[in-house]
């Protein structure tokens, strides 16, 4: 499914809802593809091979639906990833291209505890998604995670993603690792049901991996894993 372009927005399409019913589309694109991993984001825990322990959200329900689906924007490598090392995966909604995705849907609640794990915050708090709603985007902090993106609606209900302030061109761009690469195209394979030919040719094209990778090579990193 591809996410629409947005609508003309309403000052806030959650307003007039009750709070139990304000929910959002969380759109996972780096690591949270896969949906064993985000399950560290909410319930707490350290997924298998990672470096860090996440503590979790405030409601540690599962999501209460899922589906794939495709942003308008470009994916993109660059800085450095203490967790995975080499690069990350960022978005760029306004350049060329596509970028596939895993939509949750999940509670405000939830959503915010996520992004605070992804910013290195305390879960806890819920920010202010009346800039993000009503503009499409919002700057919460400089950090590499802290910039909110609404690239649209689905089903009534806003896509939220988060990624960094700046624009793809503007930055050096960083080849992710082997572990990395391996981990997202098993989100692919396993949100979108792509092969694993189609998911190696994805990431080896996408800036700052195919300065190093090759499809043949992301192939083999993830044949070898299995």
């Amino acid at each position: 499914m591809t996410v629409p372009p947005p609508a003309p927005r309403r000052p806030d399409p959650l307003g007039a809802r009750p709070a139990a019913g304000r929910r959002v589309w969380y759109a996972a694109y780096g690591s949270n593809l896969h949906r064993e991993r985000l399950t560290c984001y909410l319930a707490g825990g350290r997924p298998p091979g990672g470096a860090r322990t996440y503590p979790g959200c405030r409601d540690r329900r599962p999501p209460a639906r899922s589906l794939p689906i495709v942003l308008p924007g470009l994916l993109y490598f660059a800085t450095e990833s203490p967790v995975w090392t080499g690069g990350r995966a960022f978005y760029d909604p306004d350049a060329g291209g596509e970028t596939p995705a895993h939509a949750y849907l999940l509670t405000v609640a939830q959503f915010s505890d996520i992004a605070a794990q992804e910013m290195y915050r305390e879960p806890g708090t819920d920010p202010d998604l009346a800039e993000v709603l009503a503009r499409g985007r919002a700057r919460l902090g400089p950090g590499r995670y802290e910039t909110l993106v609404c690239p649209g609606l689905l089903d009534g209900r806003p896509v939220l993603t988060f990624t960094a302030p700046w624009r793809s061109g503007e930055v050096e761009k960083t080849p992710p690792s082997a572990a990395y690469l391996r981990h997202l195209a098993a989100g692919l394979m396993a949100a979108h049901g792509w092969s694993v030919e189609r998911a190696a040719r994805f990431l080896a094209g996408r800036p700052g991996a195919a300065a190093r990778w090759t499809p043949e090579a992301v192939v083999e990193l993830v044949e070898r894993a299995g």
